[in-house]
């Protein structure tokens, strides 16, 4: 159901776009798949596959082997199993539909649109040079960024889920959560939760979840440690989840009391806050049309006007099939994130809202929440966090 709702969808932006054809063209897609596959078919292919879609009919061209399952999805106008080669069916499609455009899966700026491999671009050109058609391919990463970027329901329900385990599990630790434990113990206890829950992780198990505790550590992208927690030191948390394939990715930060404290000291108190209102700050500017740019650098400035050092990362990222997923970004014009950032915010994005700051010889204080984008603002898919979670 899910895939016929995302190809029709994709017909409704080659329209919007005025794009005759858009194809996926992959082969052996369990070694080397494109990102964009899973909203096309269930499952993977093996031999050179094609999957075309037009402003109103979809096509597929598959070995013979996959044929059924292409067609079990009930997406498809028409779907051709070949058992010698794809090239004659491939060219009496595209002399068919005669495209003006044909856009493919390339992309400089978004790694999510870039799915198709140089092997592959050439064969395509290869073949479409028969029919003299080789001069109308154009880049998919208009169409493949909003087909991945405007959620569907049941896409925004699956991360709903995602998120909602996520934080059942966050309360769950904190329970579990003492001075003494080392991170690994902490990550440990999460895991088993995470089986109980029958779901997978948002990202690479080694570093999901990543349990930072106290001062000069990694900070982020990193496995837990035998770092063992102290009191007076920050505890934060990086953890998501994958419910139906659709992910979660969420931050928390703790205080670990020292005896005698009852409250954190306010040193901790203020740069949590300072994060805290800095993402809230950032939501109620969020809405389409919007480049996000400009919402990074209202979270930016606010701590940066607060004292603290500008955190050396985006504010956010949107999230969907991946923990990473889409091409907007909520960042600063930095190399690295070449147009991201000046792309406009859309109804349906679900993005990240996760800054961070120092607190000097504590530990990093950050929180991460995820919002979807509607007509008239973005609101909060996760429970925010609004008070620091204290350990005794």
């Amino acid at each position: 159901m899910l895939i016929q709702e995302k190809v029709n969808q994709a017909k409704a932006i080659l329209t919007e776009f005025d794009v005759d054809c858009w194809i996926t063209f992959v082969r052996e897609s369990s070694l080397n798949g494109d990102p964009t596959l899973p909203f096309l078919i269930d499952g993977v292919v093996t031999w050179h596959s094609a999957f075309i879609l037009t402003q109103s009919n979809a096509y597929a061209i598959v070995g013979q082997y996959d044929k059924q399952g292409v067609e079990d999805t009930n997406a498809y106008d028409e779907v051709v199993g070949y058992v010698q080669g794809i090239k004659e069916h491939f060219l009496g499609f595209m002399k068919r539909i005669n495209p003006k455009k044909i856009a493919v899966n390339y992309s400089t700026g978004s790694e999510i649109c870039d799915g198709l491999t140089h092997g592959m671009y050439l064969t395509l050109r290869d073949f479409l040079y028969e029919i003299d058609f080789q001069d109308r391919l154009i880049s998919a990463e208009k169409i493949i960024s909003a087909l991945r970027q405007r959620k569907t329901k049941a896409e925004i329900e699956n991360i709903k889920e995602a998120i909602r385990i996520t934080e059942r599990i966050y309360s769950e630790v904190t329970q579990f959560v003492k001075p003494g434990k080392t991170e690994k113990e902490v990550a440990e206890f999460m895991r088993q939760k995470v089986k109980e829950a029958g779901v997978t992780y948002a990202w690479d198990p080694k570093s999901c979840p990543a349990v930072f505790t106290g001062p000069d550590t990694a900070e982020a992208h990193y496995g837990p440690t035998d770092r063992v927690i102290e009191r007076g030191h920050i505890l934060n948390m990086d953890f998501g989840l994958k419910y139906n394939e659709y992910c979660s990715d969420l931050q928390r930060t703790f205080y670990v009391l020292k005896e005698g404290e009852d409250k954190a000291p306010p040193e901790v108190q203020r740069g949590f806050d300072t994060i805290v209102t800095s993402i809230e700050l950032a939501r109620k500017q969020m809405r389409p049309g919007i480049e996000g740019i400009e919402i990074d650098k209202t979270a930016r400035g606010y701590i940066t006007q607060s004292g603290y050092p500008e955190y050396p990362h985006g504010l956010g990222h949107q999230v969907g099939r991946f923990a990473h997923d889409g091409t907007a970004l909520l960042g600063p014009a930095w190399e690295k994130y070449a147009q991201k950032p000046f792309q406009k915010l859309e109804a349906g994005m679900v993005f990240t809202i996760e800054p961070r700051l120092p607190v000097p010889g504590r530990g990093i204080a950050t929180v991460e929440e995820m919002v979807v984008v509607k007509e008239n603002g973005a609101e909060f898919l996760s429970t925010p966090q609004r008070e620091l979670l204290l350990v005794k």
